[in-house]
């Protein structure tokens, strides 16, 4: 089946799109950022938009359309390419989205985030959003540990990776066009993080923006990998459809 995607459907067909999937969207977060000599700098957002576009084939739920920035701003400006919000935009950003979505009709909105810096105004948005709509559930997915396996996979070359086997496996089995064949075997770079206090940015870490192997990556992990995120999230958000709050206790009123 073919994804649901919001930007194609009418006014009049949503309210019926929603009703079908207990009210519930999908909204694809992701980056555009520098991804080492190897990769281009759209994969953190092609991977989102690849990944919810395939769970909303399996599960009818809609998709809204992918927000192709985030906050990178931790890769800092040695590197060409990355275009970055700053946490308090990118909360202010997403936040709005999810009003609209709420004032739409959707009730229960899926956040999937396929870059890690964006976990934290995320958060602070979807704090905002249950606070401001009672009725409204909201729940933040990292794609890269949407499950245990799927985790494994992304942390098996670097605990701080990025453009790494995984990410480069995925893209080679999601969007070739992406991938710099003759560039991968020179763009290893060892994860410098153990051990230390503080977090610095990617160019005190890394000296060509990779953190990770990308040298071991292959078109096999990248299919079986990718295979194994749409499964999980598609279980993860039709479980979802079915969950009500343990208590049904107003956020504004006392009991």
């Amino acid at each position: 089946m073919t994804p649901l995607l919001w930007a194609n459907r009418t006014w009049d067909e949503i309210p019926g799109d929603l009703a079908a999937v207990a009210h519930a969207a999908i909204l694809p977060v992701g980056a555009t950022e520098q991804h080492g000599p190897h990769l281009g700098t759209g994969m953190d957002f092609v991977l989102a938009e690849a990944l919810t576009h395939a769970v909303s084939a399996r599960t009818r739920v809609p998709v809204l359309p992918t927000l192709p920035y985030g906050c990178s701003l931790g890769h800092s400006r040695r590197w060409p390419g990355t275009i970055t919000l700053d946490p308090v935009m990118m909360t202010r950003l997403v936040a709005q989205i999810g009003t609209s979505a709420y004032q739409s009709g959707v009730r229960r909105l899926f956040i999937v985030n396929a870059h890690v810096t964006n976990a934290a105004p995320l958060r602070c948005a979807l704090e905002m959003l249950r606070a401001a709509h009672d009725d409204l559930m909201v729940a933040l997915v990292n794609s890269a540990t949407v499950s245990e396996r799927v985790r494994a996979a992304h942390f098996a070359d670097a605990d701080d990776w990025h453009a790494n086997a995984a990410e480069t496996a995925l893209m080679m089995a999601v969007a070739s066009d992406l991938v710099r064949p003759d560039r991968i075997a020179d763009a290893d770079d060892p994860d410098r993080t153990e051990g230390l206090v503080f977090s610095h940015p990617v160019n005190r870490t890394s000296l060509n923006g990779v953190t990770g192997r990308p040298s071991q990556a292959n078109l096999e992990d990248g299919e079986r990998l990718f295979g194994w995120m749409v499964e999980d999230l598609s279980a993860l958000v039709l479980r979802g459809l079915s969950e009500t709050p343990p208590l049904p206790h107003s956020f504004s009123v006392s009991a």
